[in-house]
Order: structure tokens, then sequence, then C-alpha cells
């Protein structure tokens, strides 16, 4: 018995030690669920952001075309890296709307002129209120809707050339 209760502590943390190192060794699942999938979007009216563009409804997004909603900013570093692979989805023919979180005319201005402007219309959501209506914590983040108004893939995160293929068959599912 004296030999168990020298060795039980030991026993103890090598079992706890075990429990420790399989969870630092196994992967993590790092898919995020939305919750917005196969819901319609939220009923929404954004003026425009930037002259010359118009705003954005939820009504734009239930004209029988499957469309992109980019939700993004003109200060988000991420936003940024992600324009080239959106400038090359408009190319592809997937129209694209968005929505400017938090920001200014001028702002956005500026960053179209630099980065490029994929989109065909950008509503202005300076209270964020679309933006927690879509269950988005931050950008940039898109949507695939379909031509009825209805989310069928969320993209959290900056767009990166290997979400490309992925986008292009969920638009074309979502006709």
């Amino acid at each position: 018995m004296k030999r168990f209760a020298l060795w039980a502590p030991l026993a103890i943390f090598a079992l706890l030690f075990a429990v420790v190192a399989s969870g630092l060794f196994r992967p993590a699942d790092k898919v995020v669920r939305s919750a917005m999938v196969g819901k319609p979007l939220p009923d929404f009216a954004l003026p425009a952001m930037v002259p010359g563009k118009p705003g954005l409804t939820s009504a734009s997004f239930k004209g029988g075309q499957p469309r992109l909603l980019n939700v993004f900013a003109s200060w988000c570093v991420p936003c940024i890296a992600e324009a080239p692979h959106l400038m090359r989805l408009k190319t592809m023919g997937i129209p694209i709307d968005a929505i400017a979180i938090r920001d200014t005319t001028p702002a956005i201005a500026g960053f179209l002129r630099r980065n490029g402007d994929p989109y065909a219309r950008i509503g202005s959501d300076t209270a964020s209120r679309v933006q927690l209506a879509l269950g988005s914590s931050g950008v940039p983040e898109t949507f695939v809707v379909d031509g009825r108004g209805i989310v069928v893939k969320q993209i959290i995160g900056d767009i990166r050339e290997d979400n490309i293929g992925e986008i292009v068959q969920a638009v074309r599912e979502a006709r």
C-alpha cells in the first residue's frame, strides 16, 4: 500500500499530461458555422456610400441572380489583401455588392481608387446594424446570396486564392 501511495501522484500527473498533450496535437475544427446559411437576408435599406454608386437594400438580392455581399471597411488590412481576389471574381462575371462598415465617403473612395472597385452597389452601415443583423462579427466577411435573397454560403475573413473555386461553385449552385 505504501508503494502505491508513493507512485499515485506520478501516475496522476502522467495521466493529466497525456490528456493535455492529446488536446495540443489533435487538429482543431477551424470551421465556423454560420447561423445565416439557409436563411433570408434581414430587411435593410442602406444609403449610398460613394457618389455614382447606388445604395444597397435587401430587395436588391431578390432579382433572380446570385450575388456576393461583401462586408468591408477602408481601415481593414485583410480587406486590402482580398481586393485582388474580389476583382478576379468580378472579371469572372460574379456580381458583388458591399456594405461599408463604420466608414466615411472619402476613405472608401480612396480605398477603391487604390485597390480596385469590384462593387455594383455600396451601402453605408455607419452603426453596424446590418452587419450585426447578418451575424457578422468583423470585416471582411462575404456572403453568397441566391436570387431569392437566401444566404447559401458565408466566408469569414478575407477571400484568398483557395476560396475562389468554392465561391464560384456556390454561385453556380445558387442559380
